[in-house]
């Protein structure tokens, strides 16, 4: 998933103080889920204004698992303490990424939550190796998404080798500054790493909620330690089948589809926007806004490609649909390019932070599964598709085209088949762009016991805690008492609930009120 660096309304939370503890040896078996003893953190106060209970620790994991007395790395923690006689142990949550930092989720997860319910865990956050405040911290290419990049679509042989130099790059990069880390950034260790943080908790199992690629994070966590799961719950599934190609493919279609939706909702609202009642008509003035942006980008900043990476938000959550569709109209009927110019700012640009999490992005997907080494091979694949699904299906490409050159040799993914867990959630919409629907489906055939609930009609990615009620009960009921619901839905489904309306034109007063799915949209920041 494309990392945002802000979004139209205040999200944003530094959490600072971070505390390094030095473990001793803990037995595997050390705490139990319903009790705090044998922790071996230290935990400070790094609470901020919007998120004031967090705490700060950090614990340090072998950079190699294989060679567990080797050379150490840092993970950086955060926690929301439990506060009710019942305790029910810790609640890792993850925000997705690869690359997502999940330091302040903690404080977003424990806020949205019923109070009763967040009062009996401990929710912990973390941000994975290599990520936000862990050392180290990837950088490859600073700079790397500055404005103005080539065109996504290249228009010939120039364009094509252009951005294939940049991917290139960006790869080699890596390898110049990381070649002693990258063997070891992967969704595997990644989840070997939260075992080394349950034990540093003192807890025999943990409870995990996961969004995006944090479902296959915490699969592949259930997968290699099925004893150490207490309650797993996942929201918006990685196909764990496709990594990472194929789903890159999938993804194409699907955030070709959701861009439609986008052109049908400005349509509707054509009294409010002035582009035009026909869905097909206001797609066409996007594309020739495009062309035009090619020529001239606004401000010396948004060309075609910044373009595409400033509403592929509005592909993830569409209540940044009424901003996106203020600044296309007042670039086609106003010739302003100063609103589309904001919303790059708002929504598409990137920072430190954003240079980080595309570093470990890569890292990960590049390493975790193989890639066509072939560039042959992504030229055709991306050629037709493009010609199905022309919104972002080059942006992806060249987003994961380091892979194609990647330094470090692939691993095989694991298969996350699993008939040992208890029973696990399952939280997905039908229309998702960036996990689409399939995966969820997929997931619950491979997850014995699980129960799927579904967002009918729903194309949101990131559904629960993000304002519908029908998701949040059961979440809130599957961490409470480890129920799921069975068989009550339709197909695949064993619980579905509608979707939420989708948002209309902001009032004239301006008012933008952040919203909980507003929030947890900020927290939650890439393609995957």
């Amino acid at each position: 998933m494309k990392k945002r660096a802000g979004v139209l309304f205040a999200v944003g939370t530094t959490v600072a103080g971070l505390v390094t503890a030095v473990p001793p040896a803990v037995s595997a078996d050390a705490g139990a889920a319903s009790a705090a003893a044998g922790t071996t953190l230290e935990w400070t106060g790094c609470g901020s204004k919007k998120y004031p209970k967090l705490q700060c620790s950090s614990v340090e994991v072998p950079l190699n698992h294989a060679d567990p007395r080797g050379r150490k790395i840092t993970l950086a923690l955060s926690r929301v303490r439990h506060t009710a006689k019942k305790f029910q142990g810790p609640l890792l949550v993850n925000p997705g990424g690869p690359g997502g930092s999940g330091l302040s989720l903690a404080g977003f997860v424990a806020g949205a939550l019923p109070k009763k319910v967040a009062a009996q865990y401990d929710v912990i956050g973390f941000d994975p190796r290599g990520v936000g405040a862990s050392k180290p911290a990837l950088d490859c290419r600073p700079g790397h998404s500055s404005p103005v990049r080539p065109d996504s679509v290249p228009r010939g042989e120039k364009d094509e080798r252009a951005n294939v130099h940049r991917a290139q790059a960006f790869a080699k990069a890596c390898g110049d500054k990381y070649g002693d880390v990258l063997p070891h950034i992967n969704t595997v260790n990644a989840a070997r790493d939260l075992d080394v943080v349950r034990r540093a908790l003192g807890a025999r199992q943990i409870n995990y909620f996961g969004y995006s690629y944090g479902t296959y994070l915490g699969a592949v966590y259930a997968k290699l330690y099925p004893q150490r799961v207490r309650r797993l719950a996942l929201d918006s599934v990685v196909d764990p089948t496709g990594t990472w190609y194929d789903n890159n493919i999938a993804q194409d279609y699907a955030f070709d589809a959701r861009h439609k939706a986008f052109a049908a909702w400005v349509a509707k609202y054509d009294a409010t926007y002035g582009l035009g009642s026909d869905p097909a008509e206001v797609e066409a003035k996007w594309y020739r806004m495009r062309e035009a942006l090619r020529k001239s980008p606004a401000g010396k900043k948004v060309g075609p490609t910044e373009l595409e990476d400033t509403y592929l938000p509005g592909a993830y959550f569409n209540r940044y649909w009424p901003h996106l569709a203020e600044a296309f109209a007042a670039y086609v009927n106003e010739k302003d390019a100063l609103p589309l110019v904001a919303a790059y700012k708002n929504l598409g640009a990137t920072g430190a932070a954003d240079d980080n999490g595309y570093s470990i992005y890569t890292s990960v997907q590049c390493r975790d599964a193989s890639w066509p080494r072939d560039w042959a091979t992504w030229r055709k694949d991306n050629r037709d598709v493009h010609e199905k699904a022309p919104f972002s299906t080059w942006n992806n490409a060249w987003y994961n085209a380091p892979c194609a050159f990647w330094p470090t040799r692939s691993l095989n993914p694991p298969d996350v088949t699993n008939d040992k867990l208890p029973p696990a959630l399952l939280l997905q919409a039908t229309e998702d762009a960036a996990t689409p629907y399939g995966g969820g489906v997929t997931l619950h055939r491979m997850l014995s016991r699980s129960a799927l609930v579904v967002e009918d009609g729903g194309g949101n990615h990131g559904i629960a805690l993000s304002g519908n009620a029908c998701l949040n009960r059961y979440l809130a009921d599957y961490l409470a008492t480890g129920k799921v619901p069975r068989g009550s839905g339709s197909g695949d489904a064993d619980a579905v609930c509608d979707a939420l309306p989708d948002p209309k034109p902001l009032p004239p007063e301006r008012a933008a009120v952040p919203t909980e799915g507003s929030t947890l949209h900020g927290l939650l920041g890439f393609r995957a």
